[in-house]
């Protein structure tokens, strides 16, 4: 997209409409925290509800003469509908008021633009605004109308032009797609070599501004900038912290979700949430001062589905517990006795202490700890063990044979087992092999 299009709002006027299957006035209060989030000064609002679009102006002639008259009025320099529009609707309505119109998907891309600091957020960006300008050529070439088709030639005034436009943009859309797969090999390579240190990953999602990156940076003592605005981080952040037990553990923070995300942005930062999908933890961190709460987990569980990570182990962290007065000091348990959800204030540090203590124990889940006995004929067990950074502890007994204190994933041992040919199953000293369960693991087929 120009960057023209992501020029100051200014003074902006707001237009909601609320139809019988869609959006409500919570809707609208969250347009208006993003049209703030995105520099506008809100000056008016118009509402109202309709059976189904028009056609050619959403709104209706009747609502275009309302709002015309009220951006003249406030001397307004944006309109932005909470709705999706048409390329058809965008022009009609811009010749109507004679400023700029966006709908809620531009408000987005707005924001992301302005807030995308890394090489590969500022390439996702881009690549969800080309795809959203594709539609919308046509505006630009207005004073190409006067030109007529040649000898031979059918078609409309200034198609030739249009024509050689969408061809660059489809160029650089298909440049930024092959830039971006570079960027998600690089990362891919990244969890690949967390994986095999075996290094657990807990990923922050959240409705944006549910004090994600306050959280993140209280648990991290880290500096990512945080503020009272939606989307105010964009770019996922990655550190490592010590837990309880656990040891290593890399916290990632990533960006917020709302409701009726864009299937496009969801799409074009694919790679990005690909982070959450790829975690053993997620932790839904919950505004639980927010009397719409429960609506935002919906909409976070709608998002973290379409990426395939509605699976992924869960702990629901209710932020900003410090508002509340019903907020528990303890950790809320679900019906296998398993951490559910913890109240914390990010802003104080109440509830910390049982956020860490939660978090040891739902990624203890996952890890074994049993002993083997190593005599000279399982050197490759021994080496397997130390890459996968398994050996908690090393002696020796009075034989001289090696006594390994192993601490790993139960998938990581089955793969171990069958790459030694069942070596760490001879070799483990306990009764019960902790890794192997009925039917779980097929030993034959891990490769």
């Amino acid at each position: 997209m120009p960057q023209s299009e992501f020029e100051s709002l200014g003074s902006t006027l707001l237009v909601h409409v609320e139809l019988p299957q869609a959006q409500s006035q919570e809707d609208l209060k969250e347009l208006q925290l993003l049209a703030e989030s995105g520099g506008g000064d809100v000056v008016f609002c118009v509402s109202c509800k309709r059976e189904s679009p028009d056609p050619s102006t959403f709104i209706g002639s009747g609502k275009v003469v309302e709002v015309t008259d009220a951006v003249k009025a406030y001397d307004v320099q944006t309109v932005i509908f909470n709705n999706k529009l048409t390329p058809a609707q965008e022009r009609n309505l811009e010749k109507a008021f004679g400023v700029r119109v966006m709908d809620r998907v531009a408000l987005i891309l707005t924001i992301f633009a302005q807030r995308a600091r890394t090489y590969e957020g500022k390439l996702q960006v881009e690549l969800a605004q080309l795809q959203y300008e594709q539609a919308r050529l046509v505006r630009g070439w207005t004073h190409l109308e006067r030109q007529k088709g040649g000898f031979g030639l059918r078609g409309g005034p200034g198609e030739t032009q249009i024509e050689l436009d969408r061809r660059a943009l489809r160029e650089r859309i298909s440049a930024i797609k092959k830039d971006l797969e570079v960027v998600a090999l690089r990362r891919e390579q990244n969890r690949s070599l967390r994986k095999k240190n075996a290094v657990p990953v807990v990923s922050f999602v959240g409705y944006t501004n549910a004090g994600k990156s306050t959280l993140f940076n209280r648990l991290t003592n880290s500096d990512v900038y945080a503020a009272n605005q939606l989307f105010a981080t964009l770019d996922p952040t990655l550190r490592t912290v010590e837990l309880p037990v656990i040891g290593k553990a890399v916290f990632a923070d990533t960006v917020g979700f709302i409701r009726h995300l864009p299937h496009d942005l969801v799409a074009a930062f694919r790679g990005t949430l690909e982070e959450t999908a790829q975690a053993d933890l997620l932790l839904h961190v919950v505004d639980a001062s927010d009397e719409h709460k429960e609506a935002n987990i919906e909409a976070v569980n709608a998002v973290l589905k379409q990426v395939g990570a509605e699976d992924i182990k869960t702990l629901v962290v209710y932020n900003k517990a410090d508002l509340i007065e019903d907020s528990a000091d303890e950790i809320i348990r679900d019906d296998n006795g398993a951490p559910h959800r913890v109240y914390v204030s990010a802003l104080t540090g109440f509830g910390i202490d049982k956020l860490l203590s939660a978090v040891s124990e739902l990624l203890s889940d996952n890890l074994c700890e049993f002993t083997v006995k190593i005599d000279g004929r399982h050197g490759k067990l021994r080496s397997l063990l130390y890459a996968s950074n398994a050996v908690d502890k090393e002696q020796y007994d009075d034989n001289g044979n090696c006594l390994l204190d192993v601490k790993i994933t139960a998938v990581d041992a089955a793969i171990i087992d069958s790459k030694t040919n069942g070596a760490l199953s001879e070799t483990c000293i306990q009764d019960k092999k902790p890794w192997i369960q009925s039917n779980e693991f097929d030993f034959d087929s891990v490769n």
